[in-house]
């Protein structure tokens, strides 16, 4: 096995930065509590002003699919992302009114787009942000979300769930399908993107 083929994927999908204080915190869309979670306990810190949870059902389903883990905590009627997310944040001590709710995105590209588009709408402005994601979608979302928001400073405070690590990923079938599918999708969805971003 080829270790700097490993090392530099890892490099790749898994971004990961330190927290540091911020005007609002993104939530891309899912399903574990860790990111809320995580997120909230960055909000009480002092790190962050806003939450932008974000998120409906997945284009790939016709329903929320449940809460993946901790249920017995977060036993709501859950009908999207934003709604869980959304308890979660309020279960760890956010007020409600530092929440700004995305709820229509059905992929990345939509949280990271819909979120702009409501942090404009209520006049939100953002000079600097983290996004709270899964560890192993971390490069796509930083992608997508500083496409979305270019003049924001960004950076990733990710969280691990399927117990998929940047130390791990390629000794399990499913983290080696989950990070190679990351790595296809941070070229395959980004062509027009990318040209138009670049030629700006």
């Amino acid at each position: 096995m080829n270790d700097r083929i490993i090392t530099d994927i890892s490099n790749y999908i898994f971004v990961s930065d330190m927290p540091e204080k911020v005007d609002a915190i993104f939530l891309p869309g899912g399903s574990h509590p860790e990111q809320p979670e995580y997120a909230a306990e960055l909000y009480r810190k002092g790190y962050t002003k806003w939450l932008i949870p974000s998120g409906s059902i997945s284009v790939k389903r016709d329903k929320w699919p449940g809460v993946r883990a901790k249920a017995d905590i977060y036993n709501g009627d859950y009908r999207s992302d934003c709604e869980f997310f959304t308890d979660v944040l309020m279960k760890n001590g956010v007020p409600a009114d530092a929440i700004i709710e995305e709820n229509k995105s059905g992929h990345t590209r939509d949280n990271a787009f819909l979120s702009r588009k409501i942090a404009d709408e209520k006049g939100i402005k953002i000079k600097t942000a983290l996004i709270v994601c899964k560890a192993f979608h971390a490069r796509r979302c930083l992608m997508l979300y500083q496409m979305a928001f270019p003049n924001v400073a960004i950076k990733v405070c990710p969280v691990h769930c399927y117990n998929i690590t940047k130390d791990n990923w390629y000794k399990s079938e499913q983290g080696i399908d989950r990070v190679l599918g990351e790595l296809t999708r941070c070229g395959s969805q980004f062509i027009g993107d990318i040209k138009e971003y670049l030629l700006q």
